[in-house]
């Protein structure tokens, strides 16, 4: 063993040739130090609009689709939109630069409560009350409004960069999606699967209108339990019964008890008496009742609790319905009518008392649904409302994810989707509103089945007539149902209609564009909405609407509290971006999110974004700094053999991170990759002298790999891509948004271990000289001991400049009195003057505990049978070499204190 490695001086300055283009002189000087967004993001996304980048029309090429969750007509941007469009972009962006024809459809959804809620309290302050106009000009009050106030959020999903599609943008009651609801409507009834009933179902007392079972969100919340008091009748003793509603006492048909509980045996055809009312109701028996709960008894008010209301069905009691639509008492209540149902309850309760009928009172925790919408309590009401029985419709649904061809992204919302489609309800899809589509039914007569569905009143009145047998009935015997269709009914459409597949089922654009690639949404909306898509498009398609589901986690605030406006932690996404740019927020945002994993978003995220993208924009500068002359310089070689396979290696992870929706790693990557490896590595190994030019081919690759980078990042940050692009080079008008996405190779991977290890050297030397105060102005010699020198030739050169050192050479022996540290397999030693011998020891036995510690962690992942027998082969050889190389670096660093002692 032994040798030396040529000496290498700092590089003596190039003569600069007279006829060489300068680089940066004059245009650096008007590149502003740091990056400034404000400047430059409105610019960009205005002149790809200009261009028409975002534009697709069916061609030869293979398509790549996304529509968007259509956004609420009354929306505005939050901290989920950023999230989930921040996706699709990045997706979209992507398919464009690999040369696909990137669709991404934009559209808003009518949102019919919501809306119209907005339009009542807008002509409530007009002073027009909604009572007092007919349907016909509440609309148009209603579609002025949409007009007003409908895209705001199209704009605002610009100032974030969205390449959407915005010549494609629809709407869910435009004519011709309109016209695809009742279509569906008026099918799904000839097939049997819409019907009209009486059921128990969620009303909305602010709103007035029925929910689904997904609009309602339960919640725990503290309450009273009430306990009172049930006299026997012709009896002078009582039985005490809890509720949490006295409210709802007036509409009492029956209580309940436990057949087998023998506290109550004795009242078996007996009557009991309502409270305050008087009215004799009987004691029943039923399973259903829990003997631990309260007192084992339980009040039964058909008409206000769906279990409840079970229980009537079975023992044929009596529905007494109390409340008005409103939420407020009824006359069939007899006492407090016209009271709020939340004001009764505390008038009821003090009537009990003053009676003494109430027993006493305990505090209760409980869940409680609410209306998503309006976030009222939801009253459960006996209502004739619009059915779609779902049963069957669900089996083509299920199968397509069970088969995966329909994926869901994580896969852990599988057992979800299925527990929830094998045991799903019939959906209520008839809402008491007028924004929205009109259910197509028209009533002719007072009979249960007297009614037909069809799209006119002229071809209503010849069904009606032909099914009643009346011939004499005229158009004013008829009338069109009132209610409109669930929000919902509209937006399971959404990946068929927007390409006008209900119109004209074989158009270009829906056989071109159908199905879709990727659909990005919550996981919150799962069943509302990602189901009854794949329903829609097994009924109408016979094929899956999107082949992967990007299920994205809830944004939630560094203490775990998903973000309100209520809590006052959800923060205006356009004042983040105002401050800091469209770029850093979208870093922020996706750099700490994964799939189906909550956010927690804090805004040191996007200041770590806002940095990145200054540390970019400072590297261009450096870079155009830089004169050039003629030639290549021998010594750039190996940074430049490295940096090329790291390059494709990044880019290699990259694509397969992204093939497998793993966006967030795919950004943290690139993000270490840019930030260490090009800027503060690349960059300093080629980076020339003072006032000395750099090799044109060393310059010309350095922009190549540049270029490459910014292709990578660009879908994740689009506006400082593009314009760093536009400064770095001339491009011939060329944008970085429909340029294509770079291809390599796999890299060496001898030369990219080189590399690291150089860095690795480099590091320690310049530890060493931190923490013994050596500076950096004076070289001092460096030696190796190593069994194969052959590694560290290419990067000799490097390491000398970067390390500042006087030499690096091989040597056989152990070299006292010298800094020595460990990189690698192989020992080095610092020979610098002045050492603390008693701080380089505490330095190694620091190093050796912690890769004892480390050898440890890898010898119990190789303990575990499970993972050598499952893991792919690959990896555990992987982890078999971490443990040879642990071992092999305690070895040295142990002969290293024997040394020292």
């Amino acid at each position: 063993m032994g040798g030396t490695f040529p000496l290498i001086q700092e590089v003596s300055p190039f003569k600069i040739w007279k006829n060489q283009k300068t680089r940066m002189a004059n245009q650096h000087d008007t590149l502003p130090k740091h990056y400034d967004p404000s400047q430059v993001e409105d610019r960009w996304y205005a002149h790809w609009e200009e261009k028409g980048y975002f534009r697709s029309v069916p061609d030869e090429r293979e398509p790549f689709t996304i529509v968007i969750p259509p956004p609420n007509v009354t929306g505005v941007l939050h901290m989920g939109h950023i999230l989930n469009n921040t996706i699709q972009d990045i997706l979209i962006r992507r398919a464009r630069m690999m040369g696909k024809n990137a669709c991404w459809v934009p559209g808003s959804d009518h949102a019919s409560i919501a809306t119209e809620a907005k339009v009542v309290r807008m002509l409530r302050e007009q002073g027009i009350k909604k009572s007092d106009l007919t349907r016909e000009e509440f609309m148009k009050h209603a579609w002025a409004w949409k007009e007003k106030y409908g895209g705001i959020i199209f704009k605002q999903l610009r100032k974030l960069g969205a390449s959407l599609d915005w010549e494609r943008e629809r709407f869910t009651m435009e004519p011709a999606l309109s016209d695809a609801v009742l279509d569906v409507f008026i099918d799904l009834h000839k097939k049997g699967h819409i019907y009209r009933g009486l059921r128990m179902i969620n009303w909305d007392p602010e709103a007035q209108t029925t929910l689904s079972n997904e609009e309602v969100i339960y919640r725990d919340v503290t309450a009273k339990l009430y306990y009172v008091r049930y006299q026997i009748e012709g009896r002078e003793d009582f039985v005490v019964v809890a509720t949490t509603r006295p409210e709802t006492i007036m509409g009492d048909t029956a209580v309940c008890f436990h057949p087998k509980d023998e506290r109550y045996a004795h009242l078996k055809g007996k009557n009991l008496i309502v409270p305050l009312i008087n009215r004799p109701v009987p004691a029943i028996f039923d399973d259903y009742i829990d003997i631990e709960f309260g007192t084992g008894a339980l009040k039964v008010t058909p008409a206000h609790d769906p279990n409840d209301y079970e229980i009537g069905q079975r023992h044929n009691l009596e529905v007494i319905d109390t409340l008005n639509a409103d939420g407020t008492l009824s006359e069939a209540a007899q006492i407090h009518i016209g009271e709020d149902r939340e004001t009764a309850r505390k008038n009821v309760a003090a009537d009990l008392e003053a009676a003494g009928l109430l027993e006493k009172t305990e505090d209760l925790k409980h869940s409680v649904g609410f209306s998503e919408r309006t976030n009222c309590v939801v009253e459960p009401r006996l209502s004739l409302q619009w059915f779609l029985a779902m049963e069957e419709l669900c089996k083509p649904a299920i199968e397509v994810v069970e088969k995966g061809d329909v994926k869901l992204i994580p896969e852990k919302f599988i057992n979800t989707y299925r527990h929830w489609m094998t045991n799903i309800r019939e959906w209520c899809i008839s809402r008491q509103l007028w924004w929205g589509q009109r259910i197509p039914a028209w009533y002719y007569g007072e009979g249960e089945d007297d009614f037909v569905v069809c799209r006119t009143a002229e071809e209503a009145l010849e069904l009606a007539r032909e099914k009643s047998g009346n011939a004499a009935l005229s158009a004013e015997d008829i009338h069109q149902d009132p209610d409109v269709l669930d929000t919902w009914a509209s937006s399971w459409l959404w990946p068929i209609s927007v390409f006008d597949g209900f119109a004209d089922p074989d158009n270009e654009e829906i056989k071109y564009y159908y199905p879709t690639n990727v659909l990005v949404t919550g996981p919150d909306i799962l069943f509302f909405w990602v189901a009854r898509m794949i329903i829609a498009g097994m009924e109408y398609r016979e094929e899956r609407p999107f082949e992967h589901v990007y299920l994205t986690g809830m944004v939630r605030d560094s203490q775990r509290r998903k973000m309100s406006k209520s809590l006052g932690n959800s923060p205006d996404p356009l004042e983040i971006i105002k401050e800091y740019g469209a770029d850093a927020m979208r870093m922020g945002m996706m750099i700490a999110s994964s799939a189906g994993n909550d956010i927690l978003f804090d805004m040191k995220l996007v200041e770590q974004g806002k940095n990145f993208a200054n540390k970019i924009w400072s590297a261009m500068r450096l870079v155009k700094t830089w004169e050039t002359t003629p030639g290549s310089n021998p010594e750039h070689e190996a940074a430049i053999a490295w940096f090329e396979s790291k390059l494709a290696h990044t880019l290699s992870e990259t694509n397969r991170l992204m093939e497998e929706f793993r966006i967030s790693e795919a950004l943290k990557n690139l993000y270490s990759f840019i930030w260490d490896d090009f800027c503060s590595w690349y960059l300093e190994f080629i980076k020339p002298g003072f006032e000395q030019p750099i090799a044109e081919e060393t310059y010309q690759k350095t922009l190549d790999y540049f270029d490459a980078i910014l292709k990578i990042l660009h879908p994740f940050m689009p506006f400082i891509t593009e314009e760093i692009w536009s400064n770095l080079r001339e491009r011939d008008g060329k944008d970085i948004t429909v340029s294509s996405w770079p291809e390599m190779g796999e890299g060496d991977k001898s030369i990219l271990a080189a590399g690291e290890s150089a860095k690795d050297i480099i590091s320690k030397v310049r530890d060493l000289r931190n923490k013994q105060g050596l500076g950096f102005k004076e070289a001092y010699p460096l030696k190796v001991q190593a069994d194969d020198l052959s590694a560290y030739e290419a990067f000799a050169a490097t390491i000398i400049k970067i390390a500042k050192l006087e030499s690096f050479e091989a040597t056989s022996e152990e070299i006292t009195g010298s800094l020595s540290f460990v990189s690698g397999t192989s020992k080095f030693f610092f020979e610098a003057g002045g050492v603390d011998m008693e701080a380089e020891k505490e330095r190694i036995l620091k190093e050796l505990e912690y890769n004892k510690g480390f050898l440890i962690s890898v010898e119990k992942k190789l303990s575990n049978e499970r993972f050598v027998s499952n893991a792919p082969e690959a990896v555990v050889a992987k982890e078999r070499q971490k443990q040879e190389d642990a071992q092999a670096r305690i070895k040295v660093l142990e002969e290293s204190l024997a040394q020292m002692n």
